[in-house]
């Protein structure tokens, strides 16, 4: 907003103070407003999700409503943005619905609802934007038929906001694997030559997820809950899509893929299908390394985030 309204600071500038505008908001906000968050009643099925229990979850809540406000204040503001940050807004109020409510929500009309929100994001990227893909990996382009491209967005779109959701089960690790998934995404971005608004939006975004894990390191003294989880997985498709590279999005999130997409295959195989698969794997695998293989929360959050990291840099190595 103030970039249309003022010639007086630079791009770069602009930026430099929405983010560091950003990371103060969330850390004042998460600091004076977490009281009015709902409390977390513990996971009977999840390991050592007793010790959540009577924290207060939801917060993103609050930090979506600061990336909110910054990339209002400070970013570039499209017809196509303002869409995506109702979308995001809306992803963020259905998770925190169920932040609140004493009985969880329905696996179906969570699904749903995050069905309907994928639907949205593809056609509206299909409005703004065209159906050419970028291989990244083997610099070249490809044209999908509309259609194609739009089923594909959707599916993207619906993965993204369920994976990240499955993996916020530790102290840190939805947020800080989300916030190297973003910078993959945004250094891709750099490299191929593409900066503008939704550039913006992926530095304001990970500023809000930093000033949320001032508070989420182990041992953490709030929660994310599905308000933030869900919202930050629509907005890493999102940023996906707008890179042009959406095939991206498997090397850039693959820790996510693996961590709560491997639950989801295998409950989805059970419970329609009647097969079987990982019996003597626990899901999400963050669960599996904790406790099976004895890893500390903290083992879990750095390993895990060190596998992406590496990924991260050899996929944006070979990318051109």
């Amino acid at each position: 907003m103030i970039a249309y309204v003022t010639d007086l600071l630079e791009p770069n500038l602009l930026v430099f103070i929405g983010v560091l505008a950003a990371f103060a908001a969330t850390c004042l906000l998460l600091s004076r407003c977490s009281g009015v968050l709902p409390r977390d009643h513990g996971r009977d099925f999840a390991v050592e999700g007793a010790l959540s229990e009577g924290k207060p979850r939801g917060a993103g809540f609050l930090f979506i409503l600061v990336f909110l406000a910054s990339a209002l204040i400070f970013g570039e503001i499209t017809r196509e943005i303002i869409i995506y940050l109702i979308l995001i807004a809306a992803a963020m109020m259905t998770g925190f619905l169920d932040d609140c409510a004493r009985t969880p929500w329905g696996e179906l009309k969570k699904g749903l609802l995050d069905l309907a929100i994928a639907v949205m994001t593809a056609v509206t990227f299909l409005n703004f934007n065209s159906a050419s893909v970028h291989l990244a990996l083997f610099g070249t382009d490809i044209v999908l038929h509309p259609i194609v491209y739009g089923v594909l967005a959707v599916i993207l779109v619906w993965v993204s906001i369920n994976v990240t959701n499955c993996s916020d089960g530790v102290d840190g690790l939805s947020g800080t694997v989300g916030i190297i998934t973003l910078m993959t995404v945004y250094l891709l971005g750099q490299k191929i030559g593409q900066s503008g608004g939704h550039s913006w939006m992926i530095l304001f975004f990970a500023a809000c997820i930093l000033g949320y894990l001032w508070f989420n390191a182990t041992p953490s003294r709030l929660l994310m809950g599905d308000a933030g989880s869900r919202a930050m997985g629509l907005f890493i498709s999102i940023a996906v899509l707008k890179s042009g590279c959406p095939f991206f999005y498997i090397p850039a999130a693959l820790v996510f893929i693996l961590d709560g997409g491997l639950g989801l295959v295998k409950v989805s195989l059970l419970r329609y299908l009647k097969i079987k698969i990982l019996k003597n794997t626990r899901t999400p695998l963050h669960d599996h390394v904790r406790k099976v293989w004895n890893w500390s929360n903290t083992q879990t959050v750095f390993r895990f985030a060190i596998i992406q990291i590496v990924i991260s840099a050899a996929v944006l190595y070979l990318a051109g």
